[in-house]
């Protein structure tokens, strides 16, 4: 009986030594700091991409660092109402160089007032989906900030019963392996866009724009998307747009700020002396 239990204990013994000898050998390298998804160089980027581009997905799965390549809004915009002109002409800007914009100066982006959406989503350098039981977060890197969509089944909120917030009031679903997202709620005070093909003026919106959001997974570093504003106070017809974001691997989240001090140092020493401007 004690030569029985004498060879258990060994046997044991010498399983537990294998283990930890192959636990050793196949353990995961130590976690490392990674570069932000702006900070890769487009060949670090490819690479990363390459990596990983043949590799098995779930559509349903958007975890993730994505829309690093970034989406700008159509420039096929809607004819605008005649209370959205009255606002878009408000946003035109003083300071040219030659007859060219340097900057325009009405920018709220440029005195470091959150973005709003969807210029969170256009603008944004990168951001990270997150999905939990009941909700998808999705981290932005520019504010370094986070937006929640509720999964939950509640409704979305009546725009006149609640108070304005820079990301509104977002829930989603899933309809087949398309992942939709509506908002509402959006505050007045933010921008869609600065006009790409005329800088002097910036795309205002109202409180009643409502956008949707509609994620496709089509592989494993792909996603198609296709986002439409709707906001008849300020447009004649839905503004929609549509493109797809790329995966960022082997990136995670940086810190990117806008800082009063030195955005107003920029635009004093920069943006104001280059149109011939006085600084403030």
């Amino acid at each position: 009986m004690r030569k029985t239990t004498i060879t258990f204990i060994a046997t044991v013994v010498a399983i537990l030594n294998y283990s930890l000898i192959v636990s050793a050998q196949t353990a995961k390298p130590k976690p490392t700091w990674l570069k932000c998804p702006q900070c890769q160089t487009p060949e670090e980027r490819a690479a990363s991409r390459a990596k990983e581009e043949k590799l098995q997905f779930n559509p349903k799965d958007l975890t993730g660092i994505w829309n690093q390549n970034r989406i700008q809004l159509s420039r096929d915009v809607p004819a605008m109402t005649e209370w959205g002109k009255a606002r878009y002409d408000t946003t035109k800007t003083e300071a040219v160089l030659n007859g060219e914009t340097v900057s325009n100066t009405k920018d709220p982006m440029l005195i470091c007032d959150p973005l709003g959406w969807p210029r969170w989503f256009t603008y944004n350098y990168g951001f990270e989906f997150v999905q939990l039981p009941d909700r998808m977060v999705q981290f932005l890197e520019w504010g370094h900030t986070y937006r929640t969509i509720w999964t939950d089944g509640r409704d979305l909120p009546n725009p006149d019963e609640v108070d304005p917030r820079w990301l509104g009031y977002s829930v989603g679903r899933w309809e087949g392996d398309t992942f939709v997202v509506e908002s509402v709620g959006f505050d007045d005070r933010s921008w869609l866009s600065e006009n790409r093909v005329d800088r002097r003026y910036g795309y205002p919106h109202s409180d009643q724009a409502k956008t949707i959001e509609r994620y496709h997974r089509v592989n494993h570093n792909a996603i198609d998307v296709t986002l439409t504003i709707t906001d008849p106070k300020t447009f004649t017809k839905p503004w929609v747009t549509t493109g797809q974001i790329l995966r960022s691997p082997g990136t995670e989240i940086g810190e990117y700020f806008c800082v009063p001090s030195e955005a107003n140092e920029h635009t004093n020493r920069v943006l104001l002396p280059a149109a011939g401007a006085t600084a403030k």
